[in-house]
């Protein structure tokens, strides 16, 4: 730390000597096409001040070259990886102002990754269940950070994001887990006989996201149930009555009702549906 010693009962003027204290890769391998990010970091450099990055191979070959300013003693940016990189790249942090210049340590350059078979552990998903979601990796060593992004379907493209996970590569897979949670009101979802389109379902999938590389899982369709319970207008239950359950997707169930006036139907389409008892009507 520079240290500056004089007498506090009057005004002094000292000249501060600029300084680049590092210039530094976010990443010590990357890709062809990784987006990597890289950091100059200054000692006493107003804000603004221009920065020239140059990267080069390892043999010095000049792939690009591009600018940006300091702010704060320091210049965050990105750099993706030019499809000449070959097996290693620097770059060098110039100051042309201030006559300083600082160079990186290599970044390795590695075989670009490579995701498949992403999978769930089931086709379909009922709330509160705990999936498994697995892709295969290759070219990605033990311990690479990868990213899963989990959507909500949309047959417009329009995709709606649930969630983001992190998961680690070991032994040339992922593997994370991800409770299943259906938070909105399925009372929304049109019903068949409401949209001319028919009924479209809640289903998911997931993204598999290291490095530049990803890949898309197929589709996670969402299974729900319903319960009913039949009282007399004494608040009695209304006990082994014939029932029809008429579901969103244009199905129907049928049934009776137990002792208590109750029953349960399991792995239903999710949405509106309508309950009627033939014998009552």
């Amino acid at each position: 730390m520079t240290e500056y010693q004089r007498s506090t009962d009057q005004t002094h003027e000292i000249q501060l000597d600029s300084a680049i204290d590092n210039a530094m890769w976010g990443y010590m391998q990357a890709s062809v096409g990784d987006e990597v990010p890289l950091e100059v970091r200054t000692h006493f450099v107003g804000d603004g001040s221009e920065v020239r990055i140059t990267v080069r191979n390892g043999s010095g070959r000049r792939l690009d070259r591009f600018t940006g300013t300091v702010n704060g003693n320091r210049y965050r940016g990105t750099y993706t990886v030019s499809d000449r990189a070959q097996d290693a790249i620097y770059f060098e942090a110039e100051l042309r102002q201030h006559g300083l210049s600082e160079r990186s340590e290599n970044m390795e350059i590695i075989p670009a990754v490579t995701i498949s078979n992403p999978q769930w552990s089931q086709q379909e998903a009922r709330r509160g269940d705990i999936l498994t979601l697995t892709a295969d990796v290759e070219g990605a060593p033990d311990g690479t950070d990868a990213t899963v992004e989990i959507y909500e379907h949309d047959a417009d493209e329009a995709h709606d994001f649930i969630t983001r996970l992190s998961a680690m590569v070991e032994n040339n897979a992922i593997e994370i887990q991800w409770a299943y949670e259906y938070h909105d009101d399925v009372d929304e979802i049109p019903a068949d006989w409401e949209v001319e389109t028919g009924y479209s379902p809640p289903e998911y999938f997931f993204k598999v996201i290291i490095r530049s590389s990803e890949a898309k899982s197929g589709l996670l369709e969402f299974k729900d149930w319903i319960e009913i319970n039949l009282v007399d207008e004494d608040e009695q239950p209304v006990a082994d009555e014939d029932y029809v359950i008429y579901l969103p997707d244009g199905s129907q169930r049928n049934g009776t009702l137990d002792s208590e006036g109750h029953a349960r139907e399991e792995d239903v389409p999710p949405g509106d549906y309508i309950t009627v008892f033939p014998n009552r009507m």
